[in-house]
């Protein structure tokens, strides 16, 4: 290759390979010393390859610097084509984020809530629509679906609500007996026990207790449908995802949390019983008879109604967060991490939402 500069133009013969280029950035840095360049003739130029390219991207780089203005004429189609082809010039910038204020972070982020907000009213609303039509037509649901989605959301919670509500009972017996009987009301513990447990503690413990077991479980297997691309196969089969998957868990869960909550119930107020008449030295049908009959109706529809809705609430974000899911095993783990978070932050809002409303 030879460099020849003639009125600011910069003229290159030859083959412009790899062997040729080291010798021409020696030649090129004794012409470009002092004079500078306008135009690059490339008509001399027979052959290029990509470490020729390479060297023109360089050049430009180099003079462009020092000029205003570069022009490239004269290049055969042949050459322009390889050019075209390896030159990096063209390529488009990666500009650098700047970085983003601590008001438009905020902004950023309320936005993402909406959308999200709105995203999972959009799954709820179908997940209802579909219950309410799978009432009326089993089709496209597994045959037997209820009963084992049943036993695996409720019968299985069974021990640990059993165990967790006989702690619980035995502990607001001890706190609070012992502050009732120093002013001589130890008989009201009954009363107490009976009506924190029903409005209150009954329906919230067990609501955190099948929100960290069944939907965690239920954000799961979704999230583990959607990695393995099952979501899109049952699609495929005309099979509708939701009906398919959801409706089942979302009716079973529906009929075995109020059972669960009566559960609960029944047994911390055995936990609570033990300590009343043990410690307290309370008679058992006094404590029978006040645990009954402080109770009225309104506090039965209001326990039940309060775990039907933690009920719904735990199915709707468990699938929402499963449905959500990108990903491997890393993106399955996170959806269960965030589904049993945000049910178990939803039951206790909610359950300050109902204590207000019922006080």
């Amino acid at each position: 290759m030879h460099i020849r500069l003639v009125n600011k133009v910069l003229i290159l013969e030859g083959e412009l390979n790899k062997s040729s280029v080291p010798d021409g950035q020696k030649e090129l840095k004794k012409l470009l010393k002092n004079d500078s360049v306008t135009m690059i003739d490339l008509g001399g130029i027979t052959a290029i390859d990509s470490a020729g390219v390479a060297f023109l991207d360089e050049l430009q780089e180099s003079i462009a610097k020092r000029s205003e203005i570069l022009l490239f004429k004269g290049a055969n189609a042949e050459v322009q084509a390889v050019i075209d082809t390896f030159s990096t010039t063209k390529l488009p910038l990666s500009l650098s984020r700047t970085e983003i204020s601590y008001f438009e972070s905020i902004g950023d982020y309320a936005l993402s809530f909406v959308n999200r907000m709105f995203e999972a009213l959009v799954l709820a609303s179908e997940i209802f629509y579909f219950s309410l039509v799978g009432l009326l037509s089993k089709k496209g649901q597994r045959k037997g679906s209820l009963t084992q989605q049943a036993t695996m959301l409720g019968s299985q919670a069974l021990p640990i609500v059993a165990l967790l509500s006989f702690i619980i009972g035995i502990i607001l017996s001890l706190q609070s007996g012992v502050l009732l009987k120093d002013f001589g009301a130890g008989v009201f513990l009954a009363d107490l026990l009976s009506v924190t447990m029903v409005r209150e503690m009954g329906p919230l413990i067990t609501a955190i207790i099948v929100a960290g077991r069944s939907g965690s479980a239920i954000a799961s297997e979704i999230a583990t449908m959607q990695v393995t691309e099952e979501i899109d196969a049952l699609k495929m089969m005309a099979l509708n995802p939701i009906r398919y998957v959801v409706v089942p868990k979302f009716h079973a869960i529906t009929i075995v949390m109020p059972i669960l909550v009566a559960f609960s119930i029944l047994v911390s107020e055995i936990g609570g019983g033990i300590i009343a008449i043990g410690l307290l030295e309370q008679a058992p049908e006094t404590f029978i008879s006040r645990s009954i009959e402080i109770l009225t109706m309104k506090d039965i529809i209001i326990s039940f109604g309060k775990s039907i809705w933690f009920a719904w609430v735990i199915v709707i974000i468990g699938s929402y967060y499963g449905f959500q899911v990108k990903g491997g095993a890393e993106g399955v783990g996170k959806a269960t991490t965030a589904s049993v978070v945000s049910s178990i932050f939803a039951v206790i809002f909610f359950d300050a939402i109902f204590s207000l409303l019922y006080l």
